[in-house]
């Protein structure tokens, strides 16, 4: 018996019923997700008001975006991915009702208790891949913060900082705020 596993499209993700799930594209792997839990989603809502306020009241263009955005990464196979927080500098802005063409510039994302870490690291692997420049993955059962980027990982300390976001600083203290 021969078993056909047919790679599902961007097109065909977006074009899906709402039956109170999410999904994501994993090179046309359709990949239900389980509805955050209220740590995250409140970290997840802190860090991305954060971004947005900073970037609007400097005036320094780009946007923000929060989780139920997708972002394509690849075509053939397709892959979408929605992180939970993400910003892209003005020069790449695009208006479009379809998925962002394309990855963030920065990538936010808080790691569920439902994650396994080997999710949360292939998910790195693909922004990184795509043109991401920062991946945060902010992990509330260990109160850390780390940043990848191509040119290797940095532990947060005290202050997470992004150049991408020129001024833009939360503390750990900030981020963990509604947790601990």
């Amino acid at each position: 018996m021969t078993v056909d596993i047919r790679a599902f499209t961007a097109d065909e993700l977006l074009r899906m019923p709402d039956d109170g799930w999410r999904y994501e594209l994993v090179e046309g792997e359709l990949r239900k997700m389980s509805p955050s839990g209220a740590d995250h989603g409140s970290i997840a809502a802190r860090i991305a008001a954060r971004m947005l306020v900073h970037v609007e009241e400097q005036r320094l263009g780009g946007r923000v975006y929060v989780a139920e955005t997708g972002f394509q990464l690849s075509r053939d196979p397709d892959t979408v991915l929605a992180p939970d927080a993400a910003y892209v500098v003005p020069e790449r802005v695009v208006n479009t009702p379809k998925y962002f063409p394309g990855a963030p510039d920065i990538a936010v994302e808080v790691i569920s208790p439902n994650d396994l870490y080997t999710e949360v690291a292939e998910k790195t692997a693909c922004y990184l891949a795509a043109g991401t420049s920062a991946v945060v993955i902010v992990d509330p059962r260990r109160f850390t913060v780390q940043v990848h980027r191509k040119s290797g990982v940095t532990g947060v300390t005290d202050a997470l900082t992004l150049a991408e976001i020129p001024g833009w600083s939360m503390t750990l203290d900030d981020i963990f705020t509604t947790v601990r």
